[in-house]
């Protein structure tokens, strides 16, 4: 999909990726820049009630230590 950004840097969010994500007037979008692309992240109006339990069964510390390590490794 692909839109147009205006002269005063605006642009419009395709009606079937705003439905599916359920983004709404007023809602905050997070633009994350990666270095090599720019990602756009809809927060939900209550965002601890939407991330409750979505880490139910992860080793979270094991993931921490591996990504630090990689971190390591682009130094």
């Amino acid at each position: 999909m692909k839109s147009t950004v205006t002269r005063r840097g605006q642009t419009v969010i395709p009606a079937s990726l705003r439905h599916k994500h359920d983004i709404h007037e007023g809602m905050t979008l997070e633009w994350i820049d990666t270095g090599d692309t720019i990602k756009i992240v809809p927060v939900p109006d209550d965002a601890i009630r939407a991330i409750r339990g979505t880490a139910r069964g992860e080793r979270l510390l094991d993931t921490l230590l591996k990504l630090r390590q990689e971190d390591k490794g682009h130094e």
